[in-house]
């Protein structure tokens, strides 16, 4: 028991050595790692205020920060400006462009409605025959008025302006009140019957006696050849064409050949004189019809010619009237690198008379240009020469195709001969001569 006991009690002795010891070591290794701590948080401490330098801890640091903060969100706001600039500039070009496009597709689409209306079908529409009132007197007016019925193009009865005249107007285009911007044609016919002819030569003979100015007026006078003086004075630029109507008792041949010479023996001189006085001072021309039925088809071919007059001189702005797409125009393209211009120069040859294509190539395959030609006809010394410069040259003419039999055919060879002196000596007048009016053949 004894020794149990004091087993034990060395066994509690002994722990409560461990533990004291342990208690001991504890207390001083707490020691030691507070003093470690001590020694590893001052390193700590100059990070942190480092860090504090940096990161706006401390006074200062909180001032560097809120600058740079500042100096940040102002290079944010510069830049969502300059963007936003920059996507305002994209807008308004995408917008000028998108208006440009539209402006140019109006645009189009406008050139083409008046394209379309200055086609002669539709522009006829537009066209009115004014037609003075004096001439209805004659029963045959029926026939014109009921033509221009028919056709269903407008006419309107006047009674102003020179007397037995048609003339016309055209609405300008693209208005809506006819009664403004109506454009009047130049165009003026004058319809008067054989014996009014006869007064206009009297009238026209007894100025002339009485030794008056060619052209003058007598106040009091009211014949026709008056007003006609009168409206050409007035008005400029007009074009007046007279049509004499024969009756049809004229025409059927009621005078015998011997009265009607006798007839026109005697005012053969007196109408000649007043013709040419007409056609020289005042432009007039004068057409002698049979009828109302051929005043009828003039007024109408002059209604249509009028009708095609604006869309002919649209069609015939280009430049090059000869460079024309199609074969059917008998036109050469030329290019803007000048590829054609070797084909041209041979058709200018080929126009003349007499020329057949291998003749122009013959003589264009020699001389490429004509600036090359006319230099060497400058260096030669005499006239002769020049003219005789092409005959000489070789002229290869197509191969000849003879049918011997059913499946056979035998192609001849190419006949050679010369251009000659007289292709030669037109080719030189047309590149050489200053006279506009000399013929070439």
């Amino acid at each position: 028991m004894s020794a149990v006991h004091r087993a034990n009690a060395w066994e509690i002795s002994d722990s409560e050595n461990d533990e004291s010891d342990d208690i001991k070591a504890s207390s001083s290794s707490s020691c030691v790692i507070l003093v470690q701590n001590t020694s590893i948080n001052e390193p700590n401490t100059s990070s942190a205020s480092a860090r504090a330098d940096d990161g706006g801890i401390s006074a200062d640091g909180v001032q560097i920060s809120g600058r740079r903060r500042r100096r940040r969100r102002e290079e944010v706001l510069e830049e969502l400006e300059t963007r936003t600039a920059a996507k305002e500039r994209r807008r308004e070009e995408k917008d000028k462009l998108k208006q440009k496009k539209l402006q140019e597709q109006l645009r189009r689409k406008e050139a083409a409605e008046r394209l379309n209306l200055l086609k002669p079908e539709n522009f006829i529409k537009s066209l009115t025959a004014h037609i003075h009132a004096v001439l209805l007197q004659d029963a045959g007016c029926d026939v014109l008025l009921r033509n221009l019925d028919g056709l269903q193009w407008r006419n309107r009865i006047e009674n102003q302006g020179l007397p037995n005249s048609i003339r016309w107007t055209q609405q300008a285009l693209q208005t809506e009140d006819e009664d403004k911007n109506v454009i009047e044609e130049d165009q003026v016919l004058m319809v008067i019957s054989h014996n009014e002819l006869e007064d206009m030569v009297m009238s026209h003979k007894t100025v002339t006696n009485q030794s008056a100015l060619i052209g003058d007026m007598y106040e009091g006078a009211e014949s026709l050849l008056d007003h006609l003086y009168k409206y050409l004075t007035r008005t400029a630029g007009k074009v007046v064409t007279i049509l004499v109507m024969i009756s049809h008792q004229q025409r059927s041949g009621s005078w015998d050949e011997d009265d009607l010479d006798l007839h026109l023996s005697q005012h053969h001189l007196d109408t000649e004189e007043l013709l040419v006085h007409l056609q020289l001072y005042w432009n007039v021309a004068v057409h002698f019809l049979f009828g109302w039925q051929e005043v009828t088809d003039h007024v109408i071919a002059l209604t249509k010619a009028l009708s095609k007059r604006p869309y002919k001189a649209l069609c015939g702005d280009p430049d090059l009237g000869f460079c024309m797409d199609g074969s059917w125009s008998a036109g050469v393209r030329v290019d803007r690198d000048g590829h054609g211009l070797a084909q041209v120069w041979t058709r200018q040859i080929q126009q003349l008379n007499r020329v057949s294509p291998a003749m122009a190539k013959a003589v264009t395959s020699a001389y490429p240009s004509p600036s090359l030609l006319l230099k060497a006809y400058e260096e030669l010394p005499s006239e002769e020469e020049r003219r005789r410069l092409l005959a000489d040259l070789t002229v290869v003419g197509g191969a000849k195709e003879r049918r011997v039999g059913p499946d056979l055919t035998v192609v001849g060879g190419a006949k050679e001969r010369r251009v000659g002196p007289e292709l030669a000596g037109r080719v030189h007048r047309l590149l050489t001569s200053q006279n506009p009016h000399l013929l070439l053949d």
